[in-house]
């Protein structure tokens, strides 16, 4: 469980192909504080730790991305050099500063246009029909492991929607947000209770 408060940012050192994707991802985190096995967010998809190496402030993790995970997420994600927001998991007692958080990617996202907005930048995005209905004004959502406040949204004639979010100047500072551009593609995460609502809607006929 995280909360989509992006704690570091870190950056793809190494991959290989092993049944599964082998990525070995440099940060800045304590390799001490880093657990064998443990959860971490990158870029919005909970990994697990298989191996972990490094100094305190230069360290790495390496984490295995299955076949599943690659096709759900942006493409390109995985490549050497892409640079990740990363979030440790929840732990007992830590605050919840954002959103609950599963790490969990529900689909991608395109960036139609990019605005100021006083000191901010406005960001629309277009999402595919089938998760428009999950998406409300003033709701949660998570862009590439990041939570934000979903500002309005605008359902179009094919059954996708667009929705703008605003990033301050201090998220673009510390999460890969600051570089996005018209064009790009981002990993998305539905809040979770949307998710639930929906499942008992359906089924209520």
């Amino acid at each position: 469980m995280f909360t989509g408060i992006v704690t570091a940012l870190g950056e793809i050192r190494e991959t290989r192909k092993t049944g599964d994707l082998h990525a070995v991802i440099a940060c800045p985190f304590d390799p001490a504080g880093i657990t064998m096995g443990a959860s971490i967010a990158c870029s919005g998809v909970c990994l697990t730790v298989v191996d972990k190496g490094g100094v305190p402030g230069d360290a790495w993790f390496a984490v295995d991305i299955s076949a599943e995970t690659v096709a759900r997420t942006v493409p390109g994600r995985w490549e050497l050099g892409t640079r990740l927001n990363l979030e440790p998991a929840l732990r007992l007692g830590d605050e919840l500063g954002g959103h609950i958080v599963t790490g969990h990617v529900d689909g991608v996202a395109g960036i139609v246009d990019i605005c100021p907005e006083g000191n901010s930048r406005r960001v629309d995005f277009s999402v595919p029909a089938e998760l428009a209905p999950y998406l409300a004004p003033k709701g949660s959502i998570t862009i590439d492991g990041v939570s934000l406040t979903v500002n309005d949204v605008t359902d179009q004639p094919d059954g996708t929607c667009l929705f703008s979010v605003n990033i301050i100047p201090h998220t673009a500072e510390v999460t890969t947000l600051g570089a996005l551009a018209q064009g790009d593609r981002v990993n998305v995460e539905i809040d979770v209770l949307a998710r639930y609502l929906k499942r008992m809607q359906s089924l209520r006929g």
